[in-house]
């Protein structure tokens, strides 16, 4: 009978342009994938009916397909956006219940990265040293302390000292006479509690190849720390300590400076001038440095490619404050929508395979940008006519078996 086969391809019509229209609706819809509704046809169930004598009675809806494919990259330039590109879900906790998104859209609630409905981005804690722990996930937060102040340790300076400078014409030396030496220069040095001072150093020729080298607080004391020896190349060859013996390691001198602040005093500081030399010409800087630094407070931070956050903070350092993670899946097409950009993982998409992005096949990231809906309306437009014959076509079926009845009542 007609009628059956008619109302089941006018029910999947109807069932397939609620796909197409929700595909349209969520054309704009961050991170979205469009669905495809699948059929099937069906058959009455009866033992004396020959196989090769049986007629459907019909279609029925058999899944909704979401196509997991690759979204455009949209950069926004907001450092809370988060896009992946290529395989992977954001993994999302709200009362110790896990989800799964693409929609990487997220801001900061009480230090935590979460989204708009207030679940918290999921991904391995990094120590105060920057290490990352890759053991589990947990909620990514954003560390707002200031970063603890490193007290500097180490001096490099790669200077040249001019081969061609006469002796200084004051024999004993003296920091406020600039008489008494050839060349000076100066660095800010940290201490444990982040309080800055300057060091100065002072060059003062003694002979062809030979200098003595000074160094001190701007404010304290200035002592001689060791000499150093040029070769007929204008290369260091030796630098020896205060006591004239060779420095504990090569080119490098040891001495120490007081703090007034409160800090660990005196601070132990090693002046290393590796890459020195003695060339005619004027004397001055080629690369000046220390490995210290003041407290800093978080300023900004952004995502590389393999999820690490890295935050930039006011003392112009870096460091890697976590990591976020993706998590995979066998059958993605196995996961539950739950709405909202989220999706559950059950028996049919497996368990999720939780890894940084980038290793195996989870995909990159890409901070500043999002990723949008892969819906491609010029193709589900085209489907809605497609669908709408579909529907029109059943309902002539109908229509045609109500005119047959009408004939056989009529005879």
């Amino acid at each position: 009978m007609g009628y059956q086969q008619g109302l089941s391809g006018i029910s999947g019509a109807a069932r397939d342009l609620d796909v197409i229209g929700n595909n349209v609706a969520n054309a704009n819809t961050i991170g979205f994938k469009q669905g495809v509704a699948r059929f099937s046809d069906m058959y009455a169930n009866s033992i004396a009916t020959a196989v090769n004598n049986q007629i459907g009675i019909g279609t029925r809806l058999a899944a909704v397909q979401q196509q997991f494919t690759q979204g455009g990259i949209m950069s926004t330039g907001r450092e809370l956006d988060i896009a992946i590109n290529g395989n992977g879900f954001f993994q999302m906790e709200s009362n110790g219940v896990l989800t799964y998104s693409r929609d990487g859209s997220f801001e900061m609630r009480d230090g935590y990265l979460v989204n708009f409905a207030g679940q918290r981005l999921m991904g391995y804690a990094a120590n105060a040293s920057g290490v990352v722990n890759t053991a589990s996930t947990v909620p990514l937060k954003i560390p707002m302390g200031n970063l603890p102040p490193k007290a500097t340790t180490s001096i490099t300076a790669g200077l040249n000292l001019n081969a061609q400078d006469a002796l200084p014409k004051t024999t004993p030396f003296a920091k406020d006479d600039s008489s008494s030496y050839n060349y000076a220069t100066s660095v800010p040095v940290y201490d444990s509690l982040g309080g800055s001072q300057d060091v100065n150093m002072y060059f003062v020729k003694t002979s062809a190849g030979n200098w003595d080298v000074y160094a001190g607080t701007a404010n304290g004391t200035i002592a001689r720390v060791g000499s150093a020896q040029f070769d007929t190349s204008g290369n260091l060859l030796t630098t020896t300590d205060a006591a004239g013996a060779p420095t504990a390691r090569p080119f490098a001198f040891n001495f120490t400076v007081p703090t007034t602040d409160g800090s660990a005093t005196p601070q132990p500081l090693t002046l290393d001038i590796a890459g020195t030399t003695q060339y005619g010409g004027k004397s001055g800087i080629n690369a000046l440095d220390q490995d210290g630094f003041e407290s800093g407070r978080l300023a900004s931070f952004s995502v590389d490619s393999d999820g690490m956050l890295i935050g930039t903070y006011t003392n112009k350092k870096t460091q890697v404050i976590g990591q976020v993670a993706l998590a995979t899946f066998a059958n993605p097409n196995g996961l539950m929508n739950l709405g909202n950009n989220q999706y559950a993982a059950t028996q049919v998409s497996g368990v999720p395979q939780v890894s940084a992005p980038g290793s195996t096949n989870h995909g990159s990231l890409q901070g500043g940008a999002l990723e949008a809906s892969n819906v491609d309306l010029t193709s589900e437009l085209v489907h809605m006519i497609s669908a709408q014959r579909n529907y029109q076509a059943n309902a002539q079926t109908i229509k045609t078996q109500q005119a047959i009845d009408n004939t056989l009542i009529n005879l």
